[in-house]
């Protein structure tokens, strides 16, 4: 996640229901592959996140292409990029799901381990991909994964896909940012009059899972501003714990009656671009279950755009 400033910016698993025994095996399962995913992708450069990241999907049996591009910016000089592009299905429009896998280089020089922003994004969103890419064929959509690089660098990664995508086939886009811990799932309401209808069905989606969903009215940037400046219906998600989640939506929307002492940084953004992005704030388990939310989430959203096809 992008801050310019601390405030100035910033299927069915996940439904609060008993799940038979074999569900719960299964999200075990996927629970103990994006630990040991996240501990592989703490590295010291993003170019070594991106081989941990082509490896994890050769292991998940995901194919993918690799889109390099020139970003960096006034501080960085010139540098190169690379996005990971996983398409799958058919369809004559697209519904586009983003992550950027990048992490950010911290004031004194080092890098994050960038856990929280955003290896538990990342990660949610491959395993989204993975089931969703079984049930394909019932979709009616192409699918396009687009984990990006530079996002920390000025939404470089997303912007440069965007450049040279098909923009008329683009149904929706579904980004994860900050997504490491916590089952309150967070989304923005400020992306324009063109995602009303995403927002719409996120809401019902949420009300029908009994899913905790808190909507902000001003949502801290990430790549979805990419996508709303062109505008493309997007939703940007993430999760937290629910007290994390409305201290947040406090701090950004609340106004200065909000109820929270003075200098109050809610525990999110004391974590995300500091030292302190490391693995003990991975709660894989409820990363597993976001991923779960995420693949019925898209599926609900390809049976509601279906309609609206050319």
């Amino acid at each position: 996640m992008r801050m310019k400033s601390l405030l100035a910016v910033a299927p069915l698993a996940l439904a609060l229901v008993a799940q038979p025994v074999w569900a719960q095996e299964a999200d075990n399962t996927v629970a103990a592959r994006i630990q040991s995913a996240a501990e592989r992708l703490v590295q010291d450069s993003n170019p070594a996140r991106l081989e941990v990241l082509k490896a994890h999907l050769d292991a998940m049996g995901l194919a993918y292409e690799l889109q390099t591009f020139e970003g960096g910016n006034r501080q960085t000089g010139p540098m190169a990029g690379t996005n990971i592009v996983i398409t799958f299905g058919e369809g004559a429009r697209d519904i586009v799901m983003t992550a950027h896998y990048d992490a950010a280089v911290l004031r004194d020089g080092a890098f994050s381990h960038g856990v929280v922003d955003n290896a538990g994004g990342t990660l949610a969103m491959i395993e989204a991909a993975k089931s969703l890419q079984a049930h394909s064929n019932h979709l009616n959509h192409r699918m396009i994964v687009v984990l990006t690089d530079q996002e920390e660098l000025g939404l470089i990664g997303a912007g440069k896909w965007l450049e040279q995508a098909d923009k008329t086939r683009i149904a929706g886009v579904v980004n994860v940012d900050v997504a490491a811990y916590g089952r309150t799932v967070m989304f923005g309401l400020n992306n324009g009059e063109a995602s009303r209808g995403l927002v719409r069905t996120l809401r019902t989606y949420c009300a029908d899972t009994a899913t905790d969903c808190e909507a902000f009215p001003v949502y801290p940037p990430s790549e979805d501003r990419v996508f709303s400046r062109a505008g493309i219906p997007v939703l940007s998600l993430g999760i937290q714990n629910a007290v994390g989640a409305r201290q947040m939506w406090l701090a950004f929307n609340g106004g200065q009656d909000n109820g929270l002492r003075e200098g109050f940084v809610p525990d999110v953004f004391q974590n995300i671009h500091t030292h302190e992005d490391k693995m003990d704030k991975l709660k894989s388990d409820d990363v597993a279950a976001f991923a779960a939310f995420l693949t019925g989430l898209i599926q609900r959203i390809a049976t509601d755009t279906a309609d609206k096809n050319p």
